[in-house]
């Protein structure tokens, strides 16, 4: 029994010194693979016309980030305040430069919890400015049904961008690089 344990442990412990470099390089190309593009299509929505499009957004971004207050004024986005104009336009950089961040690993943690904090205004937004309160969009934890958008979805993805910000970006990433390049620096 003894040596059972010792292969178990020997493996194991093998196991567990790889995926300490290989989970977090891992847990980045999924991000890549599957939310990349999807965030980087949404903020291309957002932009307006123009090279200046990215200081200007578009009214669809208005509509996307505030349903109800564009609705309110006609959709006139010139009738929202100056602190709409600031959260669309931070909205709509923080779709392209939070992916390109976790993609590249620099200031991995930051980038990770800035998208948590995105999933979950992006799911608020949803419920509460966009109405999307049935019981197959929104799921339900602890069911049986997999598939609600919201919920199950993406519990995944936070879950994901958590495990990026415990671990970091790993051992292939721009932020190992500085980290070694600060080490003689430090000592």
């Amino acid at each position: 029994m003894h040596a059972l344990v010792s292969v178990h442990n020997a493996l194991f412990g093998l196991i567990e010194r790889v995926g300490d470099w290989l989970m977090p390089l891992a847990g980045r190309l999924i991000f890549a693979s599957t939310l990349l593009i999807y965030y980087w299509n949404s903020g291309l929505t957002k932009l307006g016309d123009g090279i200046f499009g990215i200081f200007s957004p578009s009214v669809g971004a208005y509509a996307q980030i505030f349903p109800k207050q564009l609705e309110a004024v006609g959709y006139d986005a010139s009738q929202l305040s100056v602190f709409h104009w600031a959260v669309v336009v931070a909205g709509t950089w923080a779709e392209f430069i939070l992916p390109l961040l976790i993609i590249i690993g620099l200031a991995t943690r930051l980038a990770a919890l800035g998208m948590i904090g995105f999933v979950v205004m992006q799911s608020l937004t949803d419920v509460y400015g966009h109405g999307q309160t049935d019981i197959k969009t929104l799921g339900a934890m602890f069911d049986r049904f997999p598939d609600g958008i919201i919920l199950d979805q993406r519990l995944f993805w936070a879950f994901l961008l958590t495990y990026l910000v415990v671990k970091g970006a790993g051992a292939i990433s721009v932020d190992a690089v500085l980290r070694r390049r600060a080490m003689p620096a430090i000592a």
